[in-house]
């Protein structure tokens, strides 16, 4: 289920925020933000551990109950006044009942010491919803990744290593789920040698859980006026889990080439490429990203409006799931992406809605489905009448408003992400063959050596599997065809993007965009009448009213523009993200798998060290690409993965070299 609660409040006289579900206080009566600085910042020794942190390290927080953001504000704080240059800060926090905006933004008023982060918080705070939700703040120095749901479901699904563990739930007698002995162990399967933590509370019981976990306990002077509170280290003896730890899923060990030089080369420049090169730019890394045309995004990613369009399922499934989280992170990142460095214009993109239309029976059926499992601020039921004044046009059925969907110029998205300085591109340089030689991966064109670097990432789509080391990938190239529409007077007045089986945008420069086709047998990349009349057609179905305004029956096709380019999917949907393996090493080392599925295995899985790819994101790349590229930079600066764990593995290479196993198929 996807429907989330939000917190319930109430105010005292001062204004401070009291929960209405637990009865409780969110941070001490007397000073909230001393209260963090005491308990959270001084017994984990953060302004040292911060000032000690070399180039390129990222320091993790991991904290029970996120409320306010106050702890992490705090932390962002102590952060920037401690910590060197080229170090990262990457908070985790779970919240079971996250604020709502509004309610954020007025608890944090009573701390205009923090204004400036504060503000930065809040511009980013939309588009929440259940499961992990991801976001980053100055150029990517700092990450933020919300755990929005159950305490249990959430830190089981975390794959992370924590540095410095903050408990702040509400008080153990008020709020029990979040102080018993399996909230313990996941903190320690979360920590490492090293690991600190520190909480308000001096509860007997909590204090002998978290020792029983593996982490030695004290008690300390407390803040205020509370006598006691509890701070530890983690001592490696306690409780370990290694269900996450499949070798074939396991992280791949970093090369020290890798580390020590921290460049990769990134193969296509479209939405996957853009995205993977400006998350590893952002955490420092050197990208030389190559492209086989002049300019980027001229493939797939090159259509004048996509549409940020969530194809959601009631099920719970790993796809709609990866989809939620992507859309939210897009979302926010539309929203950085107003600085001097990466600037979108204003005709560039646009939070207008989406409207997604029943039109027939079936689908009516699916979308009340997903009304009702969905909260109302990312989705709600229209009927044809509010449907119709969404649009601005008159419209035949109703179905399901997106209130912060809409639509971007694809080409000026990557162009955007492109613009760090660290990134160098190549144009019109056709990658052909990759050869590893001395822990360095070479990239040759027909004419010879283009670039080298200990990590390579694959992002071009189908083309993946034109190199000998991934040629195994099941990828599947789907043509497809948008239509340019010049707009009309009437057709002006369309405010929203409309969809059905296909969709028309708002005007942009004197056009809309409609499609998109689905060709499985044309090879072609030239845009051909038959799909323009199938696109004009498609409009048609959506509303009879929008050929009318749009004056369809007066347009020669022959002069209407469009772009064809093939989108890369694979057989499940969901895209492939992370480190490739030797394909009949893999084979070899796991045969056993053929006879049991359930043997275990302990060998390491054979990687290809240095090679990753980040592809088959179908029609819905602007949601995906970004958020995998998230996923695919934490893989390999062995950070914190911002999805959970079993979507993370579910989008991992090695799955269908494993089902094949699994299934005993012939090869």
């Amino acid at each position: 289920m996807a429907e989330i609660n939000h917190a319930q409040l109430c105010w005292d006289a001062q204004g401070q925020p009291l929960s209405s579900q637990f009865d409780d206080v969110y941070f001490s009566s007397a000073s909230g933000l001393a209260e963090t600085e005491y308990v959270f910042l001084q017994h984990n020794q953060l302004p040292s551990r911060m000032a000690a942190l070399k180039t390129g390290q990222t320091f993790v927080i991991g904290e029970t109950g996120f409320g306010t953001g106050l702890n992490f504000l705090s932390a962002w704080q102590c952060f920037n006044q401690h910590a060197p240059d080229h170090t990262r800060l990457h908070f985790i926090s779970v919240e079971k009942f996250p604020l709502k905006r509004s309610d954020l933004s007025q608890a944090l008023a009573l701390w205009p010491q923090l204004g400036t982060l504060r503000e930065q918080l809040l511009k980013q705070y939309l588009a929440v919803h259940s499961g992990f939700q991801h976001f980053k703040f100055d150029l990517g120095r700092v990450t933020l990744t919300l755990l929005i749901g159950d305490v249990h479901d959430m830190l089981q699904q975390l794959d992370a290593q924590i540095d410095a563990w903050f408990l702040d739930g509400f008080a153990p007698a008020k709020n029990p789920d979040m102080w018993n002995e399996q909230v313990f162990a996941q903190l320690a399967r979360l920590a490492t040698t090293g690991t600190t933590l520190a909480t308000f509370t001096s509860a007997g019981f909590v204090r002998r859980g978290l020792i029983a976990a593996g982490f030695n306990m004290r008690r300390v002077q407390g803040f205020g006026h509370k006598r006691e509170m509890l701070a530890g280290l983690y001592s490696a003896e306690g409780y370990q889990d290694t269900k996450h730890c499949q070798p074939w899923f396991a992280r791949p060990a970093s090369t020290p080439p890798a580390l020590a030089q921290r460049h990769a080369i990134v193969i296509g420049a479209g939405l996957a490429g853009c995205s993977t090169a400006a998350s590893l730019a952002s955490r420092g890394w050197r990208v030389t990203l190559i492209e086989q045309h002049t300019r980027i995004a001229q493939e797939a990613s090159g259509n004048a409006q996509g549409i940020l369009y969530l194809k959601l399922s009631a099920h719970h499934t790993a796809l709609s799931r990866f989809i939620l989280s992507g859309f939210g992170y897009t979302r926010r990142l539309l929203e950085t992406l107003d600085n001097p460095l990466q600037n979108l214009k204003q005709d560039e993109w646009s939070i207008c809605g989406t409207l997604q239309l029943a039109f027939n029976d079936k689908e009516q059926h699916r979308l009340t489905t997903l009304a009702e499992h969905f909260p109302d601020d990312l989705l709600y039921a229209v009927t044809a009448e509010q449907a119709s004044m969404q649009a601005g046009v008159p419209l035949q059925h109703g179905g399901l408003f997106y209130p912060q969907a809409g639509w971007v110029h694809p080409p000026a998205l990557c162009q955007a992400l492109s613009q760090n300085p660290l990134i160098e591109f190549k144009s019109a340089q056709r990658a052909t063959t990759l050869l590893q030689m001395n822990q360095q991966w070479q990239v040759h064109s027909e004419h010879g050596l283009i670039a080298e670097a200990p990590v390579v990432v694959l992002c071009n789509a189908a083309n993946v599997t034109q190199f000998q080391q991934t040629q195994h990938l099941p990828l599947n190239p789907v043509r497809g065809q948008t239509t340019q529409l010049p707009s009309t007077a009437a057709s002006q007045s369309i405010q929203t993007v409309i969809c059905a089986n296909g969709y028309i945008s708002p005007a942009r420069q004197g056009h809309h965009t409609i499609g998109a086709s689905f060709n499985f047998a044309l090879n072609s990349q030239t845009a051909s009448l038959a799909e323009h009349r199938s696109n004009l057609e498609l409009l048609h179905a959506i509303a009879p009213s929008l050929t009318q305004i749009c004056q369809t029956d007066t347009l020669d096709l022959s002069q209407l523009k469009g772009h064809a380019a093939f989108r890369s999917t694979s057989i499940d949907y969901l895209p492939l993200v992370g480190p490739v393996a030797q394909y009949n090493q893999f084979m070899q080392t796991y045969a056993e798998l053929r006879k049991d599925a359930r043997l275990p295995q302990q060998q390491p899985c054979p990687w290809h060290n240095g090679l990753y790819v980040n592809t088959a994101h179908g029609s819905r790349g602007l949601i995906s690409a970004p958020l995998a590229a998230e996923l695919l930079s934490a893989w390999i600066c062995a950070e914190p993965l911002p999805l959970p764990v079993d979507i993370a593995q579910q989008c991992h290479p090695n799955r269908f070299a494993l089902r094949t196993l699994m299934r005993n198929k012939p090869q």
